[in-house]
């Protein structure tokens, strides 16, 4: 009976022990398999240098500073803008600002240039009128600038005493038969454009006419007038232009950052600045190879059909340059932007109260919408009204606490150093000095509030602190202070050595009077536990 029992009692114990195995390999394996998942699933999104989320980059490596690029991965946040610097705003607030918002999303953009133009002859059908030989006006056909001409309507009568004489060369050729002499004084008088019936007349009736009239090249406008009866004119002066009224042009000016978009060939709509409602189409017909050194722009030619000649030179007129339309291009409305001379920028909303203003690279703009090629991906929500007033705020300025829920704090609690986004205290080990630039390479622990992992760095020494304390392998708390309108900058602006790398009244005579009190720890604690827990 007792070895019965015996082996009942051993036969329950061995199957508890392999059940209990068997269970607990079981348990193991499947935290090793979710654990796997999770690793699989767990991809960083890309990597964003500690001190500057908006660098980012799809593979690890260093920052322009120097330090290690931090993965980001999706379970960090609603989106990859809260990694640092973003900000929130009470709902109160928020609806007393009017924060209104719009989304980046992808669609046909039709872009235009908006610019404005001056009418102008067309110069490839406009005509100087230039005298080829010296003399005087007799009589001038023509009184003003502006006057309406036809193709051979008289312009001016001019006497001569060359033209007089290479007519009477002429008549004297005739007489002696001399045909190389008659040739020659002919071809004379054509040079100085006179008129082939004149000639023939001349021949026929040989009579000098001491003044010959000279009429229009071409049907048109005169412009530029320059003569009036009596005056003396040689071959260098302009006496007048004509120019044509169909087709014309108008020069248009768009700006050098505009110009690689226009081409020859695209249209054009054109408004007169005289309050008439009719819009002129016509095209792009040249744009020129120079930029203004002055304006910083390039000249665009336009050319429009005005068939009942409304369009007048020196016009002024809006048109608008019409590109080529472009299928989904990522765009938000084009008030989300803030375009600065270094810098454009957009505010992002985070959702639940959480603002950060990313920088943006921006292509075409519209009236309405400007494209986005670098900085948002589509159905990020953008603000479009206090954006100037977010961005400002995602600075993190002394106005942020104004806005956030601890605004509704104490006084005091505000003042605490440790609360304060502006300064921290961490735990530092040296690891090298250089006097020259006053700065100390240091290996510190990770800074919460700024989002900083453990990393190596420089940082420069304000005047007050003494750098022969610091040496290679010193292990300190320091207390890094932002500094700048924006914080673009960072000091250790206060340092805390332990008493076993100082002494005593050494220690306290760099010691903040507002910074945490680290003498009175070693009250309560001893040396190892006052270097593990300072900074709390």
């Amino acid at each position: 009976m007792n070895k019965l029992f015996f082996f009942i009692t051993l036969a329950i114990v061995l199957t508890s022990i392999a059940l209990t195995y068997y269970f607990t390999k079981l348990s193991i394996e499947d935290s090793m398999t979710g654990s796997q998942k999770r690793s699989g699933e767990k991809h960083p999104l890309y990597w964003v240098a500690p001190m500057d989320p908006n660098y980012r980059r799809d593979e690890p490596g260093k920052s322009p500073m120097g330090m290690d690029l931090v993965p980001v991965y999706q379970e960090e946040g609603n989106s990859r803008r809260e990694v640092a610097d973003s900000i929130f705003i009470a709902p109160h607030v928020v609806h007393n600002l009017g924060v209104r918002t719009a989304l980046a999303k992808k669609q046909n953009l039709n872009t235009e240039i908006t610019t404005v133009g001056y009418v102008k002859y067309d110069e490839d059908n406009l005509i100087h009128v230039h005298p080829r030989v010296e003399g005087w006006i007799e009589k001038l056909h023509i009184k003003a600038s502006g006057d309406p001409v036809k193709k051979n309507q008289p312009l001016y009568t001019l006497y001569s005493p060359q033209l007089v004489n290479t007519q009477e060369e002429l008549i004297i050729a005739l007489h002696r038969g001399d045909k190389t002499l008659i040739d020659a004084a002919e071809n004379r008088l054509r040079s100085f454009q006179v008129e082939e019936s004149l000639i023939k007349e001349l021949k026929s009736k040989g009579v000098v006419h001491r003044t010959l009239i000279f009429r229009a090249p071409q049907s048109g406008v005169v412009d530029n007038l320059k003569i009036r009866e009596g005056f003396f004119v040689k071959p260098s002066m302009t006496l007048m232009s004509i120019g044509t009224l169909n087709p014309i042009w108008v020069e248009a000016e768009v700006f050098e950052r505009q110009a690689t978009q226009v081409k020859v060939g695209l249209p054009v709509v054109m408004t007169l600045d005289h309050g008439s409602t009719q819009d002129w189409p016509g095209q792009v017909d040249y744009v020129y190879p120079t930029v203004d050194l002055k304006n910083r722009t390039v000249r665009v030619r336009l050319r429009f059909q005005n068939p009942d000649e409304i369009l007048k030179p020196n016009m002024f007129a809006q048109v608008r340059i019409q590109l080529m339309s472009r299928d989904d291009v990522l765009a938000v409305p084009r008030q989300a932007v803030i375009r600065t001379g270094q810098q454009n920028r957009v505010v992002l909303d985070l959702g639940e109260g959480s603002f950060k203003s990313v920088a943006v690279e921006i292509g075409s703009v519209h009236n309405d919408f400007a494209e986005i090629t670098h900085g948002l991906v589509e159905g990020d929500r953008v603000v479009i009204s206090a954006q100037f007033l977010l961005d400002s705020e995602s600075s993190k300025t002394s106005d942020f606490k104004r806005m956030s829920h601890k605004s509704q704090n104490s006084a005091a609690e505000n003042d605490n150093p440790q609360d304060d986004p502006q300064m921290v205290w961490v735990e530092a080990l040296v690891h090298s000095v250089n006097p020259s630039e006053r700065t100390i390479n240091v290996d510190h622990e990770a800074i919460e509030v700024w989002s900083w992992p453990k990393m190596r760095m420089d940082l420069k020494l304000t005047q007050s602190i003494d750098l022969s304390l610091f040496k290679v392998g010193m292990s300190l708390h320091i207390q890094i202070s932002k500094v700048g309108s924006g914080g673009e900058q960072y000091l250790i602006t206060e340092v805390h050595i332990p008493d076993d790398h100082n002494d005593h009244d050494h220690h306290n005579s760099h010691i903040d009077e507002d910074a945490p009190n680290h003498s009175n720890m070693n009250d309560d604690v001893d040396d190892d536990n006052h270097h593990q827990h300072h900074h709390h």
